[in-house]
């Protein structure tokens, strides 16, 4: 068995002659001539391998035909590390040179359901950068097609493997190449591709995943593995927005984002002072380009529609106004979006993944800090953020906005470490609490959102009297209900305050 290393790029086709005319790749060694590749995947008819998370393909180039056999690992702006086997293809498999047993005994129970599901057929061009005598890595570019049945994907890749060096080596190699191509780090294989292209799927909006940390690793190892995986929320929302733009993509893409820049501030006592504030910046920076779309996304759904949709059953003046209204926002909104797909530029996106996860790998590793148990820290953090909530929950007493927002952006904080902690804690104990914070949040969240719909749809109304008339229904309709969340969210957080916290039994 191999264990492959390499950091897969995606790259519009237009862009590939202009990445081979970079001085890294220009100047590098080619590796043979130019190959065209024809690979055949096989699966049973109804992908137990693909269950497994195992490849199957023959790969025919020129006169060879080769056999491989790849496992899926965890993937992280494109940097992959996975198990492989690869042999001379004779025309029938033969799975004795796979050494791990649950792999091999999988594959020889279902050798006689094997059938081909789909196909790539890709030209390839290698090129060898070797800057001294201890990096050597292997850069291919390919261009072709996924091909399943009628369906057909384009392929447009730059792939580096590790040959000798280190995986940081690639990371630098591939911001080098960043700086002026528009390459976009990409966790889905081929073989994933083809699967999707022979089941007919589309992306989906990728939600945060459950942390899955240990009690065992130090705080810098902890951290290392939530940010990794805020990266692949951030990146596969970042490639669903520009393929499909639907807006869920660029919510999901933002709260990879807040969740990054939380994650950086929790672990800001263990990690260089300047990483912490140059990433803040730029993540938040980063955020803010999709800010006005969300905004709006919320203003119509949340505060327009409801009241719309209740008018609509009347007539008169007044439910022409609010309908009225509600359009403006409608065609504002969808401005907003169209400019957020806009500033969605994949190079950016993919200079920004590819930047911080080489800073990550980069991080000096302090042995003082490795010692220190990860539970104790987390104990610590969580009380750190409990008592910052019991503090603005005092403040927000008075039902100022300042002061509520404040408290909301408090829980959603506490929440999120929370989350990232939740391996080390109780579980019943911590989803109940967490309950307790979203709803909260929620409410909080709403009464937020009507304060600042005041004053956005006074903005939108300007001197039209109908719409200044629409603006005041709009904020009075939801009066009601504004008052009555903001009352509930301030007893909940109260009554949380109140409660043993779940990790009380960890701290004694």
């Amino acid at each position: 068995m191999s264990q492959e290393i390499e950091l897969k790029l995606a790259l519009p086709p237009k862009s590939l002659a202009a990445l081979k005319r970079h001085p890294l790749v220009a100047g590098a060694a080619r590796q043979g001539n130019t190959k065209t590749l024809d690979n055949t995947y096989f699966d049973t008819p109804d992908l137990r391998l693909q269950a497994r998370r195992i490849a199957l393909r023959t790969r025919k180039q020129g006169r060879v035909e080769l056999q491989t056999v790849k496992c899926a690992a965890e993937s992280t702006a494109g940097l992959t590390s996975r198990p492989e086997w690869e042999q001379p293809f004779s025309g029938s498999f033969d799975f004795s040179a796979v050494d791990a047993p649950r792999v091999r005994k999988l594959l020889t129970r279902h050798a006689s359901a094997l059938v081909p599901v789909f196909s790539t057929r890709f030209r390839r061009e290698t090129r060898l950068y070797a800057p001294d005598d201890k990096v050597r890595i292997l850069m291919m570019m390919d261009t072709g097609e996924v091909v399943a049945g009628d369906r057909r994907a384009p392929i447009s890749e730059l792939e580096l493997e590790l040959v000798a060096g280190e995986p940081l080596d690639l990371l630098l190699l591939a911001c080098r190449l960043a700086a002026d191509n528009p390459l976009m780090p990409s966790d889905i294989s081929k073989a994933e591709r083809g699967y999707a292209l022979h089941l007919g799927t589309r992306p989906e909006p990728a939600r945060s995943e459950p942390s899955a940390i240990r009690s065992d690793e130090s705080p810098l190892a902890a951290f290392r593995s939530l940010a990794y995986a805020c990266l692949r929320q951030w990146q596969a929302n970042a490639v669903g927005a520009t393929e499909d733009g639907a807006p869920e993509f660029i919510h999901q893409l933002r709260v990879a984002l807040r969740r990054l820049r939380t994650l950086l501030s929790l672990f800001a006592p263990i990690l260089p002072p300047e990483f912490v504030e140059h990433w803040r910046a730029r993540l938040g920076e980063n955020a803010r380009a999709f800010a006005e779309a969300r905004d709006l996304d919320v203003l119509y759904e949340e505060i327009l529609a409801p009241v719309a949709t209740d008018e609509a059953e009347h007539s008169g003046r007044e439910a022409d106004s609010v309908i009225a209204l509600a359009e403006r926002i409608r065609s504002e909104r969808e401005r907003a979006r169209s400019e957020s797909l806009h500033a969605l530029d994949p190079a950016a996106q993919g200079r920004l993944m590819i930047g911080l996860t080489a800073a990550l790998h980069a991080l000096p590793d302090d042995r003082a800090e490795a010692d220190r148990a990860l539970a104790d820290f987390a104990v610590r953090e969580l009380e750190r953020l409990r008592k910052k909530v019991r503090r603005r929950h005092a403040a927000a007493a008075d039902r100022s906005r300042t002061h509520l927002h404040a408290l909301r952006i408090a829980l959603k904080r506490l929440r999120y470490a929370l989350e990232f902690f939740a391996p080390l804690l109780p579980a019943k104990p911590t989803r109940r609490y967490v309950a307790t914070i979203v709803r909260a949040q929620n409410a909080l969240g709403f009464v937020h959102d009507v304060d600042v719909a005041r004053t956005r749809l006074v903005h939108f109304a300007g001197d039209d009297a109908q719409l200044g008339a629409a603006v005041a229904f709009v904020c009075g309709w939801h009066g009601p209900g504004y008052a009555r969340l903001g009352r509930r969210a301030l007893r909940d957080v109260a009554r949380l305050l109140r409660e043993d916290a779940p990790w009380a039994a960890a701290r004694d």
